[in-house]
């Protein structure tokens, strides 16, 4: 499903995919955040994403009434609190999509796949 917002001079359609690379850039930018994790279903692997496919890392439901719902699939360095960075992360992520999109952020959602050390 695609966000929509409605004004005088029209609609605006908002794909979930730039709500996706949003997420993803705002989420890279926190402290301790390694970058955006793939897993592999059939192998269980984790793999960490390059900065062009951060929303592959990202999974954005879009309800009837505009507010959008994220799941991020991180990799949190090690040695950092993982709540403070999940919390970080939260907030960063939804202030940046109600910023950039004007659509309301109902849930985010963080999942620790991997902790590795900082190069």
């Amino acid at each position: 499903m695609k966000g929509r917002i409605n004004n005088q001079f029209g609609d605006v359609v908002i794909s979930s995919d730039v709500i996706a690379t949003i997420a993803g850039s705002a989420a890279v930018e926190c402290f301790g955040v390694v970058g955006m994790a793939a897993v592999s279903i059939k192998d269980g692997f984790v793999k960490l994403l390059k900065r062009d496919s951060l929303h592959k890392g990202i999974e954005v439901s879009i309800s009837e009434d505009n507010t959008v719902s994220l799941k991020l699939h991180i990799i949190v360095a090690y040695g950092v609190s993982i709540y403070a960075v999940s919390e970080n992360l939260i907030e960063n992520v939804r202030y940046q999509i109600e910023e950039h999109t004007g659509l309301k952020v109902e849930s985010v959602n963080v999942f620790v796949e991997s902790v590795r050390p900082i190069d």
